[in-house]
């Protein structure tokens, strides 16, 4: 039984990465391109519909028609709904099993569908489904199992997100924070090669300018840093509200007695509406957020704007409609920054010019603290702006809003997603055969740091088979003294996987 990863596989894997990363620029491309043509006309029909009452019904028909077609692609496939995250996790987590061409095509075809006409959904969560669903697509033609399969699906998620948002190091660095909870080098380096190699393709596309071209005039002096931590602080609680709120939206939906797979015709006959009364602010946001320093230093606009974006967000994606929450998260806390930055220019704190800065720290700080994933956020921003110069703000409002939603019992956004999807049991109570690899990481201050491999109670359904400390591979013995920064790897059944993993990381706290 081949239990480890040699050199050799390492590259095939590398290499397996590259073409992944590249069918799923390929595949992501042309989502994120439609999803932005379909936007436009469907803006351009909200803007002319409101002197006209047949084009007003027109659209109202054609969306109820739209949620027709996205209803029938859920019945028959219930786990493209949503971002498609949860999916993903649950899938490596061993949770799930899940039929890759089904989901590629419908979440390709539902995404567009429930996000062009311009509801408040992101691109970005379907772009890592798609990936994900590229990169098992992959494995079963090159017919990998186990370790191998799993590590091709994270590559293929990192690379969707690289293309949906031209942030390669973003992908990669997602994958290891939200997904897989820690760095295993076999991860890291695959996710990157297909992140890099899916950007590329991203970039050929929509050229080199940054996703969020946000103009800014200085760097903020460390005499304004104190704003940070206050708005850190505004920015966790409203993230906590946020939290909440949506996991709440399933409950509320449920009371309308509509089909789960019908839900989403409410939010797409609200569009009409809403569109015709403010057509640029409907869609993922993206724009939203360069222009936000155009809209002047009304505070009831901005205000009103974030109460908009805020609420009809909720009803978008608690609908279930193939979208993600990224971009609206992002979007979400670029408007915070403006409403606090216009605020405290009012009161005379703060020189205006300092709103565009506060526009992108906010923007990490509302997704570090949401996605309870500071790095990625850090990174993420980084990129989508084009720019070095604000990673130490951005690294003190993210790690401000993160405690504040940890102090408040927060858990990531996604993680909490995962728990409500409805998993197959039959599928957790499998054979117990090992045949599955699970990698766990002994951080500083662990509770088996510095004990004997045999004077640590490890489960019976679990077999140790290496230890790495660095680059060093270790043949484990019970008289092995187990060492903080060891990577721990294990031989486990698939189907209790996530199981295992559960026991082993409180065991090892």
């Amino acid at each position: 039984m081949k239990v480890l990863i040699a050199d050799n596989d390492k590259l095939k894997l590398t290499l397996g990465g590259v073409i992944v990363g590249i069918l799923s620029g390929l595949v992501v491309s042309a989502f994120r391109w439609s999803i932005a043509r379909l936007l436009v006309v469907f803006q351009s029909a909200y803007t002319a519909a409101r002197s006209n009452v047949i084009l007003i019904v027109a659209l109202l028909v054609l969306v109820i028609v739209v949620g027709l077609l996205v209803s029938c692609l859920l019945k028959k496939e219930p786990n493209i709904s949503g971002s498609g995250i949860p999916q993903v996790e649950a899938q490596l987590a061993g949770e799930m099993e899940l039929k890759w061409w089904p989901i590629l095509w419908k979440k390709f075809v539902g995404g567009i569908l429930g996000i062009g006409p311009g509801l408040f959904l992101g691109r970005e969560g379907p772009s890592i489904q798609l990936g994900a669903a590229i990169g098992q697509g992959f494995s079963e033609f090159t017919k990998e199992n186990g370790v191998s399969k799993r590590v091709l699906i994270a590559s293929g998620a990192a690379g969707g997100l690289a293309a949906a948002f031209n942030a390669p190091i973003a992908g990669a660095m997602f994958i290891l924070e939200e997904v897989y909870h820690n760095f295993s080098p076999l991860v890291w380096v695959t996710a990157l090669a297909s992140s890099v190699s899916s950007n590329l393709i991203a970039l050929y596309v929509f050229g080199l300018r940054p996703v969020l071209d946000v103009p800014y005039k200085f760097s903020m002096p460390i005499k304004y840093y104190w704003h940070l931590l206050l708005l850190g602080v505004v920015l966790g609680l409203l993230g906590r509200l946020y939290q909440v709120v949506l996991l709440s939206m399933p409950a509320l939906y449920s009371k309308t007695r509509i089909p789960r797979n019908l839900q989403g015709l409410i939010p797409l006959v609200l569009i009409v509406p809403i569109g015709m009364m403010f057509p640029m602010f409907i869609g993922g946001g993206n724009g939203i957020i360069i222009n936000l320093t155009n809209l002047g230093t009304s505070l009831k606009l901005l205000i009103g704007l974030l109460v908009l974006r805020f609420v009809f967000s909720m009803i978008s994606y608690g609908s279930g409609l193939p979208g993600g929450i990224f971009l609206p998260i992002l979007n979400l806390g670029a408007i915070i920054g403006a409403v606090y930055a216009v605020s405290m220019h009012s009161l005379g704190l703060l020189p205006l010019a300092f709103e565009s800065n506060l526009i992108i720290f906010a923007m990490a700080g509302y997704f570090a603290c949401i996605g309870k994933a500071p790095f990625t956020a850090i990174i993420l921003v980084t990129e989508m702006v084009g720019s070095l110069k604000h990673l130490m703000p951005l690294a003190v409002i993210s790690l401000i809003a993160y405690l504040v939603v940890d102090l408040l019992d927060g858990a990531p956004i996604y993680e909490s997603l995962k728990e409500r999807l409805n998993v197959d049991s039959n599928f957790l109570n499998k054979a117990s055969k090992l045949n599955d690899r699970l990698e766990i990481s002994v951080f500083e201050g662990s509770s088996i740091d510095g004990k004997y491999i045999r004077d640590v109670p490890f489960p019976k359904d679990i077999l140790i088979v290496a230890i790495y400390r660095g680059e060093a591979q270790i043949i484990p013995r019970g008289d092995t003294v187990i060492k903080a920064g060891d990577r721990l790897v294990t031989m486990v059944n698939a189907a209790k996987r996530a199981k295992m993993k559960k026991i082993m990381e409180d065991l090892i706290n």
